[in-house]
């Protein structure tokens, strides 16, 4: 057997073939680095969006303020108040004097009637120029809410309180009798909109648990892993294009299952539940992450592109090399 045989006659390997195997060993874990690392970028993304819309109650008015001007989202609020405020209007007393077999009739025509009145009333309030400001403090208060609910143990209900809303209405009812009697009738937290249930509460608590916790891992994690894979490719280049594949691919991955969740969300809802509100709910809390993994599946794809067209040196080296052969 020669001497740059791969194997010795007692089975042992030679130093070059030792030399061959740690390259090997080393692309691979270089590969793998780059898989994970690919993987785990669009995921620190959602973590830290999803630790920003959790607790900095700031962030998460500012992405809802553009709401309270949606035409889908005025009319469920619209829908939401009445139907709390009609909920309390009693004619027993006003049918009285109505003979028995008139009552239902009558019930029914004053009922649409007031609440085309209530309906009206409240609309005015929502369309109205200072409704964004209610609107922007119902949302402040429901987040600190939540953000103490997760802080604690327990298990409270985290609602939307609309009371508020029903405040201006009786400001500017203020001069009718008729439509603020109606309005006395509503409790002071009579008018709220369930977020999470209270069994529901100590499940969203794990669920911020692991984001809180994602969003400090995940992103080093990534940038670790990138940055040992790049190192340990021994064709840097290559690596460098499939790295910025991987990371457009998982965001790509990313993108379509935040369109699945949504879809599958929306249709799980109730149906006294809106469906344009909800998803213009759903799309307001998650355009920033969308927004994101645009970002990342573009600059991926360019960083891809660009190491493989080259530097520009390494394309006029080989531009002279293919001319040096054609003249010999």
């Amino acid at each position: 057997m020669s001497a740059s045989a791969p194997v010795r006659a007692g089975g042992r390997m030679t130093p070059r073939s030792s030399h061959g195997l740690r390259r090997h060993v080393r692309a691979l874990a270089g590969g793998v680095l780059l898989l994970m690392g690919a993987l785990l970028l669009p995921l620190s993304l959602a973590a830290i969006r999803a630790r920003a819309e959790l607790t900095e109650t700031d962030g998460y008015v500012a992405a809802v303020a553009p709401l309270a001007g949606n035409a889908a989202v005025q009319e469920a609020v619209v829908d939401d108040v009445t139907d709390a405020v009609m909920a309390h209007v009693r004619l027993d007393g006003l049918l009285k004097a109505v003979p028995r077999a008139e009552r239902p009739a009558v019930r029914r025509h004053f009922t649409r009637g007031i609440r085309q009145f209530v309906e009206k009333q409240v609309r005015q309030v929502v369309t109205g120029r200072g409704f964004r400001t209610v609107w922007n403090g119902v949302h402040r208060t429901a987040h600190r809410t939540l953000d103490g609910r997760l802080a604690a143990s327990g298990r409270s209900p985290v609602t939307l309180d609309l009371t508020p809303v029903v405040e201006r209405v009786k400001q500017q009812l203020s001069h009718n009798g008729m439509g603020l009697d109606l309005l006395r009738r509503v409790p002071r937290a009579g008018v709220e909109i369930v977020l999470f249930k209270a069994p529901d509460v100590p499940r969203i608590r794990a669920v911020y648990e692991v984001v809180r916790t994602g969003a400090l891992l995940l992103p080093p994690a990534a940038a670790l892993c990138l940055t040992g894979g790049l190192l340990l490719a021994r064709r840097r280049r290559r690596a460098l294009i499939w790295a910025g594949l991987g990371c457009a691919a998982a965001a790509g991955l990313l993108a379509a299952a935040l369109a699945l969740v949504r879809s599958r969300t929306l249709d799980a809802l109730p149906a006294m539940v809106s469906r344009p509100a909800a998803g213009a709910y759903a799309d307001a809390l998650t355009g920033p992450l969308r927004t994101g993994v645009w970002l990342v599946i573009g600059a991926g794809t360019l960083t891809a592109a660009l190491a493989a067209a080259g530097p520009p040196a390494v394309r006029a080296l080989r531009a002279r090399r293919s001319a040096a052969r054609a003249r010999s």
